[in-house]
């Protein structure tokens, strides 16, 4: 079950995420809440997309490496060059989407950590009664 805002982002990235998902009101902020193990999952699942994409940087690197002119004449030239130019670009693009999700990782990691604490802490004090 899909809730929020948050939720159909993450519906639109992964597909459908089991379990429900709580996500915020929008612009005007709200709450966003999840198990542990729900947060787990969506871990998980980022975490794969971060190996997808580190794996895709690597190709292009070696795409970038291997790329030569067809010939000798300056229209190879140019186009080698052009195409150097676009895998750059791709590069770079790929760079910012990895360290998005880098960071994007660390956020959702330091919020389950944040969960579990509080878990425990309110055990504690159900406890302590």
């Amino acid at each position: 079950m899909i809730i929020g805002e948050a939720g159909r982002a993450a519906q639109s990235v992964f597909g459908d995420v089991p379990g429900p998902v709580y996500g915020g009101a929008g612009a005007g902020g709200g709450t966003f809440e999840m198990e542990p193990a729900e947060l787990d999952a969506v871990i998980g699942l980022w975490e794969d997309q971060l190996t997808k994409i580190t794996a895709d940087g690597r190709k292009i690197v070696d795409i970038i490496a291997a790329l030569k002119p067809p010939g000798q004449d300056s229209a190879s030239s140019g186009y080698a060059s052009t195409g150097s130019d676009s895998l750059r670009a791709l590069q770079e693009q790929n760079d910012s989407m990895r360290q998005y999700v880098q960071g994007y990782l660390t956020k959702l990691k330091a919020a389950k950590d944040k969960t579990v604490a509080t878990d425990q802490a309110n055990a504690e004090l159900g406890q302590a009664r």
